[in-house]
């Protein structure tokens, strides 16, 4: 999607040739207007599925998440939490994952409640770069017996394998800006 390979360069920062900072409109500071545009791009990507729900995984997931779900009629988004609270109860979905840019490990839960066999899911995703909260929210979802129409993400780095193991698991991925590579503070984008 050229729209957000643009922003991508006009707005954000390279650290250390592997970490692209975008948090002036995507992760931390929200551009909403512009968030609802990449809403608009998943929809008209997923819109013949049989989607009923969206799942994401806090807390950069929600906003891009909750955007989409406004294109879809009536869908909510169920969020992964990444802290076990003492209200999400007992009875709940839980995997593993390991944050690449915390570099920490947690266990990401969902009550049951909020998924089952019946849900259609598309995930959703700010980042792609090793696929542990994809894989981990793949997990939850197998785990309700779910079934996951599709995956996308707003940002891929294509240079690390999180793309791949979720394309070689057979699961169509729309990520609407692949990063290919980082060299000399520039950015370069896999054409698509």
């Amino acid at each position: 999607m050229k729209l957000l390979e643009q922003r991508i360069i006009q707005d954000g920062k390279i650290i250390n040739n592997n970490v692209i900072k975008v948090d002036s409109f995507l992760n931390h500071q929200l551009d909403t207007a512009f968030l609802n545009e990449l809403g608009q791009q998943i929809y008209d990507y997923f819109k013949e599925r049989k989607i009923n729900k969206i799942l994401t995984i806090e807390a950069s997931g929600i906003a891009l998440a909750t955007l989409t779900a406004l294109h879809f009629e009536d869908i909510p988004v169920v969020f992964c939490k990444k802290q076990k609270t003492s209200n999400i109860g007992k009875d709940i979905f839980e995997s593993k994952v390991k944050s690449y840019t915390t570099n920490k490990e947690y266990i990401i839960t969902v009550s049951k409640r909020f998924l089952s066999p019946e849900d259609n899911i598309l995930i959703i995703d700010d980042f792609l770069a090793e696929g542990n909260a994809l894989l981990g929210m793949i997990d939850v979802c197998n785990q309700a017996k779910a079934n996951i129409e599709g995956i996308s993400v707003a940002i891929e780095k294509g240079f690390q394998d999180g793309g791949k193991i979720i394309r070689q698991k057979g699961f169509d991925l729309l990520s609407l800006a692949i990063v290919e590579r980082v060299e000399n503070g520039n950015i370069y984008f896999k054409n698509h």
